[in-house]
């Protein structure tokens, strides 16, 4: 219980903070969290190849990114 506890005050902290900079509706702020907080894997990796302008990133590295320690 603990951890799903863990797991919606950080999706409920991540909606706030959408909703407050793109000044979007409480529904979809939390629609949008939800989105990147059940697809971490593929928004970390996202990112991460962005900010590393394109360049191929080594597999070693994508193993040990995470958004959320998954406990």
């Amino acid at each position: 219980m603990a951890t799903n506890i863990k797991r919606l005050s950080r999706l409920m902290k991540i909606s706030w903070d959408i909703q407050r900079s793109k000044n979007k509706t409480r529904s979809k702020a939390l629609q949008a969290a939800w989105a990147i907080f059940s697809n971490e894997d593929i928004t970390v990796y996202y990112l991460v190849t962005k900010l590393n302008h394109h360049r191929p990133v080594k597999e070693k590295a994508i193993n040990q990114m995470a958004l959320f320690n998954n406990q």
